[in-house]
């Protein structure tokens, strides 16, 4: 018989794409009132995969990944995902997008993408939100999926992620 565990805090990682980077500096201040402390900020990365979003945000597009201090329960997810909708619908013009705003969170093991949007790898986590698995943690690396998302395979976004699992390990340490 399996007996349920605590799951692991994990450490939250929201990534956001714009056309319009001076949008930028306001996203992260309600992100930051709404989730606390920002602990790492990725660089500028092209958000060139896929042209899906152009039509309503515009092009080019360009994202960046914020990690945040505070280690969150895994099953907060959901509800920060609905709550990073509601920042996306403020920097609406004319009933299009500005802003696509992905929470997600990374454990030793795994990198998890909160969406609303169903597919046969997601899991219902509540709320009508999903969790995508989206990279694996083996043999001291992140490894892709057949369904990651392109920009998500990137080797500049892995590498950013790796180094937001280095410092969520020293987080967990500290916790001990």
């Amino acid at each position: 018989m399996s007996l349920p565990q605590p799951p692991k805090p994990a450490k939250l990682v929201v990534g956001f794409f714009v056309k319009d980077r001076a949008l930028a500096a306001g996203i992260a201040k309600d992100l930051q009132d709404r989730l606390g402390p920002v602990d790492m900020i990725s660089a500028w990365l092209n958000f060139d995969f896929t042209n899906y979003y152009e039509k309503e945000m515009g092009a080019p597009l360009i994202r960046r990944l914020v990690v945040f201090k505070s280690l969150i329960e895994q099953d907060q997810l959901a509800a920060i995902k609905r709550m990073t909708n509601t920042v996306e619908q403020k920097y609406q013009r004319q009933g299009q997008r500005r802003v696509n705003i992905d929470p997600g969170y990374l454990l030793p093991e795994r990198f998890v993408l909160a969406t609303g949007k169903n597919f046969t790898h997601r899991i219902c986590i509540g709320q009508g939100i999903y969790a995508d698995l989206t990279l694996i943690y083996q043999k001291g690396a992140f490894r892709t999926l057949p369904w990651t998302y392109p920009d998500y395979a990137d080797k500049h976004l892995i590498g950013f992620l790796t180094l937001v699992r280095n410092k969520y390990m020293l987080d967990l340490k500290q916790m001990e």
